[in-house]
């Protein structure tokens, strides 16, 4: 089976948030969707082994951040190559309160749902949400996964549900070792100054690895 077959269907880029006994927490997701008009229903899938499952569990309510394509990429790093569980993740990023949870202001458009139902899979959880709230904040184009691929030239975190194993890439290039960035630029990577950082995790260029 031709596992790339998947990446034909579409997905979007979002942030799924929460509260944790009051702190604001979450995680990036590509699998959201709306499954019913009315009542308005939204589904996310969150893997078992992200900290954002079991506070989406205990809050029973998550709000969908919709990303844009013009969405600071270091947002995606923050939520998709880090846990909640050691990290606040919200201290860095530029939020608000809206339907009673955390929102990226970065963002194109947010929903915030209440949990009606829940299915669990050998590695995910597909939660159900009821719309209660919802609101644009731009206009701009939602950013799809194609568009993370292909233009921000982000890599999936290994709890997505879209996640395959990379193949190497045919000329060495240098990679980022946490989140999977290849730095595709014209000058030579080892001639950047020692304060570059990776624009999707935020890390340094000691992390890089040629490969």
């Amino acid at each position: 089976m031709n596992a790339k077959a998947f990446r034909s269907l579409s997905y979007g880029v979002y942030v799924i948030s929460t509260w944790d006994r009051g702190r604001a927490t979450g995680c990036v997701a590509n699998s959201a969707m709306q499954i019913t008009s009315s009542p308005a229903t939204i589904a996310v899938s969150i893997n078992h082994d992200n900290y954002t499952n079991s506070c989406i569990a205990d809050c029973g309510r998550f709000a969908v951040s919709i990303l844009s394509e013009q969405t600071d990429p270091s947002i995606i790093g923050t939520f998709g190559f880090q846990s909640g569980k050691t990290v606040n993740k919200f201290d860095s990023v530029d939020y608000e309160v809206r339907g009673n949870l955390p929102i990226i202001k970065d963002a194109c458009a947010w929903i915030v749902c209440e949990v009606i139902d829940k299915m669990e899979t050998d590695t995910h959880t597909v939660f159900l949400g009821k719309a209660v709230n919802a609101d644009v904040l731009s206009e701009q184009d939602p950013m799809t996964y194609a568009y993370y691929h292909k233009v921000v030239k982000g890599k999936s975190p290994k709890n997505a549900p879209t996640y395959l194993t990379e193949e190497a890439p045919a000329e060495p290039k240098w990679v980022c070792g946490i989140c999977g960035y290849v730095y595709e630029g014209e000058a030579d990577f080892e001639s950047l100054p020692e304060d570059y950082v990776c624009p999707i995790c935020g890390q340094p260029k000691s992390i890089f690895v040629k490969k």
